[in-house]
C-alpha cells in the first residue's frame, strides 16, 4: 500500500467549533497513562480541560473526561493530575480480577475499561510540547469520517534533528512492518503515543502489555477493519523526555515480539524472554498480552452495564 492510500491529515485542518458540531452524541475520553510524570502531567491535564472541557459558543464540551491512569507512581503524579482536574485511577483498581499486569500496554488496556467515552484519545504524560492542537488533530478524522477506526499521530522531533521517528521506531518498528506487514510501512511513526480510536474497535483486539502495544494494535486493527480505515495526522512538533540508548534495547525487543507473534515467520519454539546485556546482566522482557476486553470476565461497557 502506498502512502497516498492511507489518509493523511494535519491538525490545522480542524477547528474546535467544527468538531463540537460534528460530535453529536458520541462521548470522548482523553486517557493519559502516567508513571512518575509529576513534572509534566499537571500542565497537560490543565490545557486539555481549559480548551475542551467546557461549553463554548452554545456547544457542549468536546472532551467529556480526562482520565489519568496512575501506574504505581512514587512521586506526586496522581495528586498533581487530580489537582489539575483529571479523574485519577490507580491501575491496580481497574479489573483487579484480571490480575496485576505490568507495562504501558497493560495501562492502556485498563484505561479503555475505565474510560466512559465512545472515542478514546491517548496522550503520553511526559510531553513537554503538548498543545491543544494535538487533541483537535487526533479527533478530527474520527469525527469527520465515521469510517476511520484509528488515527496515529506523527510529528517533528527536534531533539533528533528532523521529522523521523525515534531510534526504536527507525531501527526496529518501521523495518519490521516493512518486512512483515508492508501495507503498514507508510505509517510514519507507528510507536507514537498520541493516537485515538473507537471503543468498539479497541474492545475487540488484544493489547501487548509492554512497549509492543502500539505496534500490536496497529497490526490488529488493520487486520480487523482494513488499512484503509487507518489515518495519520501531522501534530507538528513533539518534545518529550528522551530515554538513554541502554533503556531502548528492551523496548525494541518487546516491539520485535509483538510483531513476530503476529506473523507465521517463527514456528520453531518459544522466543527468548530475557535480554542479555554485554556485561552479563539480564533484563526481563514483557511479552504477555491482555485479551480483548469483550472476552474479559468482569468487563462491562459503560453504556451497557
Amino acid at each position: 500500500m502506498t502512502v497516498d492510500q492511507v489518509q493523511v491529515f494535519s491538525a490545522d485542518d480542524f477547528s474546535l467549533a467544527t468538531l463540537q458540531a460534528r460530535k453529536a452524541t458520541e462521548s470522548i475520553s482523553v486517557c493519559i497513562p502516567a508513571k512518575n510524570e509529576a513534572e509534566t502531567i499537571g500542565a497537560i491535564v490543565d490545557s486539555i480541560l481549559t480548551h475542551f472541557g467546557s461549553h463554548s459558543d452554545g456547544h457542549p464540551p468536546l472532551v467529556d473526561e480526562v482520565l489519568v491512569i496512575d501506574d504505581r507512581s512514587t512521586d506526586d503524579t496522581a495528586s498533581r493530575a487530580a489537582h489539575a482536574g483529571a479523574r485519577v485511577i490507580s491501575v491496580d483498581a481497574i479489573l483487579p480480577q484480571a490480575g496485576v499486569g505490568n507495562g504501558k500496554g497493560n495501562v492502556l488496556w485498563k484505561s479503555v475499561a475505565a474510560a466512559a467515552g465512545d472515542i478514546i484519545v491517548w496522550v503520553d504524560a511526559d510531553l513537554r510540547s503538548f498543545t491543544p492542537s494535538y487533541i483537535l488533530g487526533l479527533l478530527g478524522p474520527l469525527l469527520n469520517h465515521p469510517e476511520i477506526a484509528l488515527v496515529k499521530g506523527f510529528y517533528e522531533r527536534p531533539e533528533h534533528n528532523g521529522s523521523g521517528g525515534g531510534r526504536t521506531t527507525e531501527l526496529m518498528a518501521r523495518p519490521l512492518l516493512a518486512t512483515f506487514f508492508p501495507e503498514l510501512s507508510s505509517i510514519r511513526q507507528p510507536l507514537s503515543g498520541e493516537y485515538a480510536s473507537r471503543r468498539s474497535i479497541l474492545e475487540q483486539v488484544p493489547f501487548a502489555q509492554g512497549y509492543g502495544v502500539e505496534t500490536g494494535l496497529l497490526i490488529d486493527v488493520a487486520r480487523l477493519v482494513g488499512v484503509e480505515r487507518i489515518a495519520q495526522v501531522d501534530l507538528g512538533v513533539r518534545v518529550h523526555r528522551n530515554r538513554p540508548l541502554r533503556a531502548l534495547s528492551a523496548q525494541a525487543m518487546e516491539v520485535l515480539h509483538a510483531v513476530l507473534r503476529r506473523t507465521d515467520a517463527v514456528t520453531d519454539g518459544p522466543l527468548g524472554q530475557e535480554l542479555i546485556r554485554a556485561d552479563g546482566t539480564t533484563v526481563a522482557i514483557s511479552i504477555e498480552e491482555r485479551p480483548p476486553l469483550l472476552a474479559t470476565p468482569g468487563y462491562r461497557h459503560p453504556n451497557n452495564p
